[in-house]
């Protein structure tokens, strides 16, 4: 296995600082108006805090390629449903009330 030198304390405290930062924003942009665009930027900040937290405190940037495939693996399932369930819900109402 190979090893690389850890992260310094400073980036560890970088880090800390930009993921308290993007949690204020998602508490800022909740109490903005911005119709369907709050889950978007809420997401959209989700998504950046998850990469910063699996980069650097999962170590998942020093790690091994087969690591990295399996992540990758992951996010596409995840992808797969997401799109799926956002699909069955958008096309609901095609084929009408069954029974009428």
């Amino acid at each position: 296995m190979l090893h690389h030198a850890p992260a310094s304390r400073v980036t560890y405290v970088i880090i800390y600082v930009m993921l308290i930062a993007l949690t204020a924003a998602t508490t800022g942009i909740a109490f903005l108006d911005l119709g369907k665009f709050n889950a978007v930027l809420a997401i959209m900040i989700a998504v950046m805090k998850a990469t910063l937290v699996a980069l650097f405190f999962m170590h998942l940037r020093e790690s091994l390629r087969l690591t990295w495939v399996m992540t990758s693996v992951g996010l596409v399932w995840l992808a797969i449903l997401i799109v799926t369930t956002v699909a069955d819900l958008l096309t609901r109402g095609w084929l009408g009330v069954p029974g009428s």
